[in-house]
């Protein structure tokens, strides 16, 4: 059984379908990039799992169950955290403040102080700087708060939404490492990422979203090899991760 399963998802914005009867599965322990320009409909996936947006059909499911009807605060509950597009950190908070909103479904203390020096463990600079407003870090280190707080809710699954959005790429590469590590510690992961060759050097899996709609799915090798996957995403001009 897939851990998360979409299957069917249809999504309006008023009377225009955005998503289009998408199905797609991501198993346990899993790296699983979604591909695709800007306006496939990737986001709108996202936010759908994560209950920000209701779903018009379908439904999606979390190790069977289905969350396509709750609200988003039950499933982060459930486990499903996600770092949004553009970070959304808040930079009138410090560093340590941002990171713990992110642990408000939590009320173990000692969890929160255990998951809190794992994820300095994961980002030291955060670390060194927990006491700084979240607003003058670097956009590096704000994507980095950005996973951290969502980290913090100790998520079965983890949707990132464009982590390498305006890095530089050196960052990115750290950033993706990172990634790869939380994966190893038993967090699933879900990637929107529009840097297809990073993505897919990172993940097990693929699946390519044109206009609302899933058009490829393969492991991450094939669509590497994919002629048209590597015609239309994978160009000379693709930063390499």
């Amino acid at each position: 059984m897939a851990l998360l399963e979409i299957t069917g998802l249809c999504v309006k914005y008023g009377n225009i379908e955005a998503i289009h009867g998408i199905d797609l599965k991501v198993h346990r322990d899993e790296i699983v990039a979604i591909l695709g320009a800007n306006g496939a409909g990737k986001s709108t996936t996202l936010m759908t799992i994560s209950g920000l947006i209701k779903p018009s059909s379908g439904r999606i499911d979390l190790g069977g169950e289905p969350i396509h009807r709750l609200p988003g605060h039950e499933i982060v509950k459930l486990g499903i955290a996600q770092a949004p597009e553009g970070r959304r950190i808040f930079g009138t908070l410090t560093v340590r403040e941002n990171i713990n909103l992110g642990a408000y479904v939590c009320r173990d203390k000692n969890q929160v102080k255990q998951t809190e020096k794992w994820v300095y463990s994961l980002f030291p600079i955060l670390e060194s700087r927990r006491d700084q407003l979240a607003g003058t870090l670097s956009g590096g280190e704000q994507q980095m708060l950005a996973i951290g707080r969502a980290l913090m809710g100790r998520p079965k699954v983890l949707l990132l939404d464009e982590p390498s959005l305006g890095l530089a790429p050196m960052l990115v590469k750290a950033i993706f490492q990172t990634i790869r590590e939380i994966n190893r510690t038993g967090v699933t992961v879900v990637l929107v990422e529009q840097n297809a060759r990073a993505a897919l050097k990172l993940a097990h899996r693929g699946y390519v979203m044109e206009l609302g709609r899933i058009v490829l799915e393969d492991w991450a090798d094939g669509l590497l090899s994919n002629p048209e996957v590597r015609s239309v995403y994978l160009g000379r001009g693709s930063p390499d991760g």
